[in-house]
């Protein structure tokens, strides 16, 4: 089918060649009054029908044709009209030499490209020239969305060293004006060493009213603690009838405070009162029983404040020796100027101590605060001075080893000085440098009363009666390199000068204290502590016969925790204590609990 197209377009390309041209003729635009000779045209001879094309061309391009005549005379200015005749011979056929030719099919297809219609907005907005920071404007707050409630917590576990663990935690729930709750604890162990053994259980309820003016809050709490004395020297056999005898500590306690609400109103009108007390009870005859009074009264006037502190601390102690009557007076006036860059502190804090022993005492009471580098870093300077009550309840939290019927003296705290700086370095570090020089008045030590030849191994507590100065440096240190890494410290250095007895005996004159507290995942939190304690002396012989202290060695304690959370209602832990497994002393022949790990499981109900 093709093939016959082909001939059909090749047979009229041959006739166009070969048809001959007729001749035609243009007359002048203008006729003149001249006659115009015409001539015949010449003959010309026509190519042969198998001449190629070029031939063609070649032929009429050769054609002798006269087409300009010259006819008539002159005009007026005596020039001759001009007539023209133009004779075609043939007709004008144009050749392409093969390389020129287009031999390429159209593409008949539609290639159209798509363009899609474009909107334009303008934006309505001022060119500013000002090149400024601008300040961030405030991140809009999450609307909050009300999520499982889980007032309750359960938390039990089990591990080494015959280790039991059990917290306990309830409450009211979601209530902006009452709440309410409660907790109990559990947490007991058996050491390695012949009745190494301890126990603590807290229980308690708690309650908070907010009403429109004032705050009422109350709790009450019990505590109980126990112990053996198991301490003598490990280097040597245990001692003809040592009294390992059980300690314990039971604590009742209770306090209610009425305050009024705060309010962001100018020269405000606030005061609260604090009534609270405690019974204490050891497993022998020491009691003690305390009752505390306390409120301020305070008047904003601007940038100034003025107001009045006050406390009625009364307190019996009583053992199979001696029941004393322990009481004090505080009155606390003082006035307040607070400003951008500053702030004073000024008063006088009045005791009067009262009961087995009397005494009158004024104390400055005062501090000052000036921004050195705004925003980052405060100058601090602090004068200050008070009556530290003897207690036997604090007595035994420091050291549970303690004895029967020692001696009761309150020590004073003639001046306090310290200065120092404090504020940030950087986003998320904050610091406290403090220096300090402190004299005390029958400052209190705790010491060894051992006689292991009746098998008795118990402290007691001395006073250094003149008195003592103690001078050193605290440091304090918060890293927040992120929500979910938290790194603080705190380091003390303390020198001691001591105005009646040789040394400060158990007192450590370095201590480190550390910790961190890692959320790697919404799963996976880690904490851990550091403690890093200085060597002490105890005035107790290191060798029998021999009048040399024995020296408490320094040691380091390291402690962490891992917390899985399964779901959000279960939760999984283990706790691993003393891992360096050191040999640690806080008093002497007391050691501490070696390695140790216990672990267990949370629940939220």
């Amino acid at each position: 089918m093709k093939l016959k197209y082909i001939y059909t377009l090749l047979s009229l390309i041959l006739a166009l060649y070969f048809v001959p041209a007729h001749a035609q003729t243009k007359k002048p635009a203008k006729k003149s009054t001249a006659k115009v000779t015409k001539k015949k045209p010449a003959k010309v001879n026509e190519p042969k029908h198998q001449a190629t094309a070029k031939n063609l061309g070649d032929a009429a391009s050769k054609v002798a044709v006269d087409t300009v005549k010259k006819g008539g005379k002159g005009n007026a200015n005596g020039n001759g009209t001009l007539s023209q005749e133009i004779v075609v011979t043939t007709a004008y056929k144009p050749v392409l030499a093969d390389a020129v030719k287009i031999r390429i099919n159209p593409d008949l297809e539609d290639k159209t490209p798509f363009k899609a219609p474009l909107t334009y907005f303008p934006v309505d907005k001022r060119l500013e020239q000002n090149n400024e920071i601008k300040p961030l404007e405030a991140m809009k707050k999450p609307v909050e969305r009300d999520s499982d409630q889980t007032n309750n917590y359960l938390k039990v576990g089990l591990g080494s060293l015959k280790t039991t663990f059990g917290e306990v935690y309830f409450a009211n729930g979601k209530d902006q004006a009452l709440q309410a709750g409660g907790y109990l604890k559990h947490f007991a162990q058996n050491g390695n060493l012949n009745k190494q053994n301890s126990a603590k259980e807290e229980a308690g309820i708690f309650g908070k009213s907010i009403g429109d003016e004032n705050s009422l809050t109350g709790r009450i709490d019990y505590n109980y603690r126990s112990n053996y004395f198991y301490g003598y020297d490990q280097s040597q056999l245990p001692p003809t009838g040592l009294q390992v005898n059980k300690q314990h500590f039971s604590t009742i306690s209770a306090e209610g405070e009425l305050a009024k609400n705060y309010k962001d109103v100018p020269n405000d009108f606030t005061y609260a009162l604090k009534l609270k007390g405690y019974l204490f009870k050891d497993a022998y005859q020491g009691k003690e029983s305390n009752v505390v009074v306390s409120g301020f009264l305070n008047e904003t006037i601007n940038q100034f404040y003025a107001g009045l502190s006050g406390s009625l601390d009364l307190s019996t102690q009583q053992d199979s020796l001696f029941n004393y009557n322990n009481s004090l007076i505080r009155l606390n006036p003082y006035i307040k100027f607070q400003g951008d860059n500053y702030k004073i502190d000024a008063g006088i804090n009045i005791v009067d101590q009262f009961g087995f022993s009397s005494a009158f005492y004024i104390f400055p009471a005062a501090k000052l605060e000036l921004q050195v580098i705004p925003k980052y870093v405060r100058l601090f300077i602090e004068a200050k001075g008070d009556v530290n009550k003897s207690s036997l309840l604090d007595f035994s939290q420091i050291n549970p080893f303690m004895g029967q019927n020692f001696n009761i003296k309150n020590s004073v705290d003639q001046l306090d000085i310290s200065a120092g700086l404090k504020g940030t370095i950087a986003p998320g570090l904050g610091f406290k440098a403090t220096v300090f020089r402190n004299t005390v008045k029958d400052m209190p030590l705790f010491v060894s009363n051992f006689d292991f030849s009746k098998g008795y191994n118990r402290f007691t507590v001395i006073y250094d009666g003149g008195k003592s100065r103690v001078t050193g440096f605290n440091g304090e240190l918060d890293l927040k390199a992120s929500d979910d890494l938290n790194i603080f410290g705190r380091v003390e250095f303390k020198n001691y000068q001591m105005a009646t007895v040789a040394q400060a005996w158990n007192l450590p004159k370095f201590k480190l204290t550390a910790g961190t507290a890692i959320h790697i995942s919404d799963k996976v939190d880690v904490t851990g502590s550091l403690l890093i304690r200085g060597s002490a002396l105890d005035p107790h012989p290191l060798t029998a016969g021999s009048t040399a202290p024995t020296t408490v060695s320094s040691f380091a304690d390291l402690s962490g925790e891992v917390q899985y959370k399964a779901t959000k209602r279960f939760s999984v832990f283990v706790h691993v204590n003393n891992i360096l497994n050191g040999t640690n002393q806080t008093w002497l022949y007391y050691p501490d609990y070696g390695f140790n790990i216990f672990g267990g499981v949370g629940f939220s109900f």
